[in-house]
């Protein structure tokens, strides 16, 4: 998949004050159509070089980065989120209201990321890679980077096997179209 390139990064400033107001219909557009619910709590975005190029900058735009290498950290954080060629980068949340729930489930669902899949059209289900620093002694981060490679294949679908948790969500059109854009992107 397309990185983000050091070129394509401007000033804090000049993001806020001219490019951000001009690119930000365009980006959520793109995370609309990357952004797939499953079941009542999980929500995956898939993340290209716009939605990536997006966090960078607003990254840099709140915390005023400015020092060459804080932004080359940035990018080499963010960058990673994105996969090699053939894979999808995305994040996974964890979106539960209600505190003591929230607090229960993160501790329950401790085998999350091992059982979230995207599956193909001949049925083929794939496991992501991340982070094991994400799963915490006794407790889940409610926000997981995941990377799937789907060895350039478009997913149909994308569902989690986890008891109690089992819910399985097709992609539309347009998000399939989204993610093989994403894929030819490299």
């Amino acid at each position: 998949m397309k990185k983000v390139s050091r070129s394509e990064i401007v000033d804090h400033v000049t993001w806020a004050d001219e490019v951000r107001p001009a690119v930000a219909d365009e980006v959520m557009a793109a995370k609309r159509a990357r952004r797939i619910g499953v079941g009542p709590h999980l929500t995956f975005l898939f993340e290209n070089a716009l939605t990536i190029r997006w966090q960078i900058q607003e990254m840099m735009r709140v915390e005023r980065i400015v020092k060459e290498s804080a932004i080359q950290h940035e990018l080499d954080v963010y960058n990673g989120l994105l996969g090699d060629d053939g894979e999808l980068g995305c994040v996974l949340m964890i979106e539960i209201e209600e505190r003591s729930l929230r607090d229960r489930l993160l501790r329950e669902w401790l085998r999350l990321p091992w059982e979230v899949y995207v599956e193909l059209a001949d049925g083929t289900r794939i496991t992501p890679t991340f982070d094991e620093q994400q799963v915490g002694e006794g407790k889940l981060s409610s926000v997981q980077y995941l990377r799937f490679d789907t060895k350039g294949q478009v997913p149909v679908a994308i569902g989690c096997g986890l008891r109690g948790c089992e819910e399985r969500t097709l992609l539309s059109d347009a998000a399939q179209d989204a993610l093989a854009e994403d894929l030819a992107s490299a």
